[in-house]
């Protein structure tokens, strides 16, 4: 509450991308052991028992997407805040400033932000130091994407440099095909191309996993939630055959329609991907096309348009074992995992589920 009445309304004064910035810089206070252990006590829930999700063990349902740290320099201040799991990136290979400023636009009618980042990091290497120096108590999850200079012909070689350097740091790793941000990127989701990549990752993740004598990583895609039916299904058959361990659905949207905001002042922003609540009813069709289509055995992270503990639910119920959250957790604020984790422990109780697995899917079902 406080965060929305006083907070929220002095960095909404900023520009959006300094606000973030800030955001980031305040969590540097938890770097203090003892600080973020008070502060992780406070919002930690791990009352949902055993959640293993492609042999990995979360806390809870609810992460933070990529995107928010993209550099890796708060994961483990963000894990205090009752995040069962955080994703940080999207890295690529060498740093990289990404789009012209300003780049990332409010639109607080639609409770929706649009951005045009283009990936802007600190490189791989750069955030594998960063992941080390500050290790975290949850799930870490690390999104991979191509630089901009390489041309989709050559983004093989340039996501396996990525994937090796930042490939120990790593609880599972996402393979981003699906920013509007960065030219062409999203033609890595078509069935060959994305088979060709999932397959030169899949052999080096056996490699090193035979080198380190341990299990491969999981691999996770990330896709676009502007996508035809037959397109989910050509990447549906992909990870299927690549053996991919799970879809996160969706990306940012390049659609525009429905918004309350000002139709001029959405034009004057300019391109960019659009997430947020508008975002939340297509997202929830494709995890539902994504859950039937795999009868439930391809964990999937829903991702779009969650501010409450309801908008998570449905996530759940439309098939996501696992849901995400970026421009929620910029609305509502720190106390939004907490917040989100107790709704959905009262409504396992209430719809007469003893386990967050029992629900899964059960609209689709």
């Amino acid at each position: 509450m406080i965060y929305r009445s006083v907070l929220r309304p002095i960095l909404f004064r900023l520009p959006p991308e300094t606000a973030h910035e800030f955001a980031l810089s305040s969590l540097s206070f938890l770097t203090l052991a003892p600080v973020r252990n008070l502060i992780a006590h406070r919002y930690e829930n791990s009352q949902f028992g055993e959640l293993l999700r492609f042999g990995r063990e979360f806390k809870n349902p609810v992460g933070l997407a990529a995107g928010f740290d993209k550099n890796g320099t708060a994961a483990h201040a963000l894990g205090a805040l009752g995040f069962g799991f955080v994703e940080v990136g999207t890295v690529t290979h060498e740093p990289q400033p990404g789009n012209e400023k300003p780049r990332l636009f409010r639109l607080p009618a639609d409770r929706a932000l649009i951005n045009r980042l283009g990936f802007n990091n600190c490189g791989a290497r750069q955030l594998l130091e960063n992941v080390r120096q500050h290790p975290g108590d949850c799930v870490l999850g690390i999104n991979i994407g191509k630089s901009r200079r390489v041309p989709i012909e050559a983004a093989i070689p340039d996501y396996l440099a990525t994937f090796e350097i930042i490939y120990d740091a790593a609880d599972y790793i996402a393979v981003n095909v699906s920013s509007p941000n960065t030219e062409n990127l999203r033609e890595l989701q078509r069935q060959d191309l994305l088979t060709e990549l999932l397959r030169a990752l899949q052999a080096r993740n056996d490699e090193l996993a035979r080198v380190k004598s341990q299990a491969p990583k999981p691999l996770l895609i990330k896709i676009a939630p502007d996508l035809s039916a037959a397109d989910i299904e050509s990447i549906v058959e992909a990870a299927n055959n690549m053996k991919v361990a799970g879809i996160i659905a969706t990306n940012t949207t390049v659609s525009r329609e429905g918004l309350q905001t000002p139709g001029d002042r959405v034009t004057a922003y300019g391109a960019g991907g659009l997430s947020g609540a508008p975002l939340r009813s297509r997202s929830n069709e494709v995890i539902s096309f994504i859950y039937r289509l795999t009868r439930g055995r391809l964990p999937i992270i829903g991702v779009g348009g969650i501010f409450t503990a309801e908008d998570a639910w449905e996530k759940i119920c439309s098939g996501a074992s696992l849901i995400q959250l970026y421009t929620g957790f910029i609305y509502e604020g720190p106390g939004v995992a907490k917040t989100i984790n107790q709704g959905l422990l009262e409504m396992l109780k209430r719809e007469g589920f003893s386990k967050l697995d029992d629900a899964i899917g059960c609209r689709v079902k």
